[in-house]
């Protein structure tokens, strides 16, 4: 067995685990799990945490996707909650504005979508929750009113973000002070609204008049009937095999088919009969990436409003026709099949499994670090920028429409070995998120490293992070041997040689569950703050 660790071993636990990319988060939704909490339970409480400790990478301003296994029925629900355009949210508005594109900060992006997560927070909660909603958030309404120790990280990503925060006094406020404990009493109140009345308390009162006062004070775009007409939707999730395991994943218009295609493409080479660090299986899965990129890019949108093809992007044929495209030899040029996403973004993902066997995966973002880098007036509440995701061009099934919600990067994943729950996985990063799923299932499936394990396993991006880099950058943790990196450069790959432990290859958390004893393993990503933590 190959050993990787960074001094902390698996989590075990038989009565219920969470895990998530910050301690806080993770101790809260514990507890709630130890007071006969289900797994949304704990998955609301560790997100609402999170919102207020992680504004950086997410926040109730944002979007939330779900994958809940309700062990009972045996059976996989998706909740969609993507916030959707405003309704006067046109091209021709842009146009108007002399704006080619939707900018990728400012009230402009921060107000084109309705947050969405809350929405999904209360349906998800309506439906499998089994404690109180109030003490679900109530850790976090603490956190928000009586502050916060800021960590290394926080402290980090505020300074990244200096220029873009210093523009939204409100945001400057709270984020670009001297003091070593944030509090933030406007997004108290507003959890506490959240806590006394559901969905209503956040998009039809007090919290929605501020939302649309500010919205309409900055030129922006939702008004108080597009908060009102926000809502959550359930739906189906997609599914793929890989060898034998069963994987499912979101659907539109998230890009979660992707990592279905790239097992796919991957599976007739047989990766678990290469070394774990293997240039060839390096290559393949770099090039794997490239070709469902490039069919997410040419297809992916609403589905609601944009005709997707799913089920043919997931199937085994279509994947023998496109592994053609593949070249054993050298690295695919960026022309012959592009894409045109960024590896930059923040997210969360929050895994929960309860004494029952039930699970929630939730993935929950602001998109950009600090989202749009606003805050929403009195709110407390940081808004996403995932607008920014929308194209301008008339011909693209993601393009700008009123009440319709962008391509998104979010994902979140279960897994299944002979019909029975075994892993709850997700990540955060943007474009980033389907090539960690699909090494970190790799690693487990392929070469049965345990989830800790599987977490700490040096990484690679393929893309860009910037406009100056080339599109096909690799991007490769500093871990992998030498001489697996030099053979990527010799076939034609750029690289760029991470440190060994790099934030941006992403934080990655995940629960596995022995069929056999029930007993769950938890991890947490060490390029985070986070914890896996059993009650």
């Amino acid at each position: 067995m190959i050993e990787f660790h960074a001094d902390r071993p698996v989590v075990r636990s038989s009565r219920g685990l969470v895990t998530s990319p910050h301690v806080l988060a993770s101790q809260a939704g514990a507890e709630v799990l130890s007071e006969g909490g289900s797994a949304v339970d704990g998955a609301v409480t560790a997100s609402s945490v999170l919102s207020v400790v992680y504004p950086h990478m997410t926040g109730i301003g944002g979007d939330a996707f779900w994958l809940i296994y309700d062990a009972k029925a045996r059976a996989v629900r998706y909740l969609d909650g993507g916030g959707r355009a405003a309704a006067r949210a046109t091209i021709d508005a842009f146009a108007r504005l002399g704006l080619s594109e939707v900018p990728y900060r400012g009230p402009l992006a921060g107000t084109l979508t309705v947050p969405g997560s809350v929405a999904s927070w209360t349906m998800a909660h309506a439906r499998y929750g089994r404690l109180p909603l109030r003490r679900c958030l109530e850790s976090a309404i603490g956190l928000a009113r009586d502050g916060f120790e800021v960590g290394e990280r926080l402290a980090k990503w505020c300074d990244v973000a200096r220029v873009e925060l210093a523009k939204s006094p409100e945001a400057a406020a709270l984020f670009l002070t001297d003091a070593t404990v944030v509090r933030n009493p406007d997004l108290a109140r507003t959890l506490e609204a959240i806590a006394s009345d559901g969905w209503y308390g956040f998009y039809d009162g007090d919290v929605a008049a501020e939302l649309a006062r500010y919205a309409d004070n900055v030129g922006g775009f939702f008004g108080r009937d597009d908060l009102r007409a926000q809502v959550a939707r359930w739906s189906e999730p997609i599914r793929g095999t890989y060898r034998d395991v069963t994987i499912y994943e979101t659907p539109p218009p998230t890009q979660g088919f992707t990592v279905l295609e790239m097992l796919n493409l991957l599976e007739p080479f047989e990766l678990h009969s290469r070394p774990l660090f293997d240039p060839d299986r390096v290559h393949l899965m770099v090039q794997a990436k490239q070709v469902a990129y490039h069919d997410r890019d040419r297809h992916l949108g609403d589905p609601r409003f944009a005709d997707v093809p799913t089920e043919r992007l997931i199937s085994k044929r279509y994947a023998d026709q496109r592994r053609a495209v593949m070249d054993r030899e050298r690295a695919l040029p960026w022309d012959r099949i592009p894409s045109y996403g960024s590896l930059a973004g923040d997210t969360v993902y929050v895994a929960a499994v309860d004494r029952e066997g039930n699970a929630a995966s939730l993935i929950h973002s602001v998109y950009g670090n600090f989202g749009a880098a606003v805050v929403a007036g009195r709110t407390g509440v940081v808004l996403q920028n995932r607008a920014a995701y929308f194209s301008l061009d008339r011909k693209s099934p993601n393009r700008l429409e009123p009440g319709k919600t962008p391509l998104h990067t979010l994902i979140a994943s279960l897994g299944f070995r002979d019909d029975r729950l075994w892993s709850v996985l997700g990540c955060m990063g943007a474009d980033g998120q389907p090539q960690i799923h699909m090494q970190v299932y790799s690693a487990l499936i392929d070469h049965g490293l345990d989830i800790q394990q599987a977490l700490d396993m040096p990484r690679f991006l393929s893309g860009r992070f910037g406009l100056l880099e080339a599109r096909d950058t690799l991007h490769i943790e500093g871990r992998f041997p030498s001489e697996t990196v030099a053979e990527l450069e010799k076939r034609g790959h750029i690289i760029d040689r991470w440190p060994d432990w790099n934030e941006s290859a992403g934080h990655a958390n995940g629960i596995t569950i022995d069929p056999a004893t029930g007993t769950l393993f938890g991890g947490a990503d060490p390029r985070s703050d986070g914890e896996a933590i059993g009650c």
